[in-house]
Order: C-alpha cells, then structure tokens, then sequence
C-alpha cells in the first residue's frame, strides 16, 4: 500500500496536521519505531522464554509512547499517552530482574549471548530515542512523561541483558582504560 502523501518529505502528525519527515518530532517518533523494531528481532531470536512476555508488552507500551510523541499536547482525549504508571511499571520490572543480578561495581562492555547482544543493541537505540525526545520537547510541548518513561526503559533493558547473559552461562566483561 502506499499514498504518495509523503512524496515532498511530510508526513501527519497523531492527527492530521502535516510537518516535515525531519522535524524534531518526527526523528523520535523514528527513534522509537526503531525500538520496538529492535526488539522484534530480540523476539525473534530469543532462544529462551525469560523476559518474552515482558518483552512483549513494553513493545505494545512502545505503541502507546509513539502515539504519544506524535501527539501535540491538548490533542482530544482519544490520544494514548504513556503515564506514570507505565513508569512505575518498568520500575517494578527492572526491581524484578535486580534481585536475581549481583550489584555491579564496574561498566561492563555490552555483548555475551546473541539474546544479551540485542538487548544491550535495543538499550542503546532507547537511550537515542530518550535523546530525541529531550530535542523535540524542547522545540514543543509534549508529554512530560515520556523522558523519565524512556530512562526507565533503558535501566530494564540493560538489566535484563545482564540477566540473559548469566542465563546463557556468559560472564560480563568488565571494562578496562
């Protein structure tokens, strides 16, 4: 399917007002399409159940945050928005993965088991969306929420990479100047 009503480089907002496919707004509602992309392909490669369902719903919480970020605040109320709850959300989650995880003391260089490798390669893409978002809220108005929402995100996200690498047997390497 295609419309061509993108063809001069513009493409509509949550909404029908149009703007440029390069605006601030649009670059972190592509950032976090990129997201849920990455973690499609973690989904898909996943050789385990740990952390799928999980997995799961923050890709439909993605959903919800992009419709969000495409949103102009003071839109009608049909526009999903992530809330503080869905913070809280990631905070219990990542709470959860921290009580299996010994305390790290060190930076460890991302990688291990390929389940481990894509969720530190989805944590970085999340952490380029939270980037974006903080550009784009500064040139408009958007949902306050969607920063600390996106911080969270990243904490779970590398969490539970540590957690897939002691699942598959993998040692974190500690970073060394």
């Amino acid at each position: 399917m295609y419309t061509r009503r993108g063809d001069r480089g513009e493409t509509s907002l949550y909404g029908a007002k149009r703007v440029p496919k390069d605006s601030p707004r649009i670059e972190a509602c592509g950032a976090i399409d990129e997201l849920n992309s990455v973690i499609g392909v973690v989904l898909a490669s996943a050789r385990g159940k740990e952390g799928i369902t999980k997995l799961k719903e923050i890709q439909r919480m993605l959903f919800v945050a992009g419709a969000d970020a495409s949103a102009e605040l003071g839109d009608s109320a049909n526009v999903p928005r992530i809330t503080p709850s869905d913070t809280k959300t990631l905070e219990t989650m990542t709470d959860e993965l921290l009580e299996d995880l010994p305390t790290l003391k060190n930076f460890i260089l991302p990688g291990g088991s390929p389940t481990a490798a894509g969720l530190h390669h989805a944590r970085a893409v999340c952490r380029r969306a939270e980037r974006r978002l903080l550009t784009a809220s500064r040139a408009e108005q958007m949902n306050p929420e969607l920063l600390p929402f996106f911080n969270r995100l990243s904490s779970y996200l590398f969490n539970l990479a540590r957690l897939a690498n002691r699942k598959a047997g993998k040692k974190e390497e500690i970073w060394k100047a």
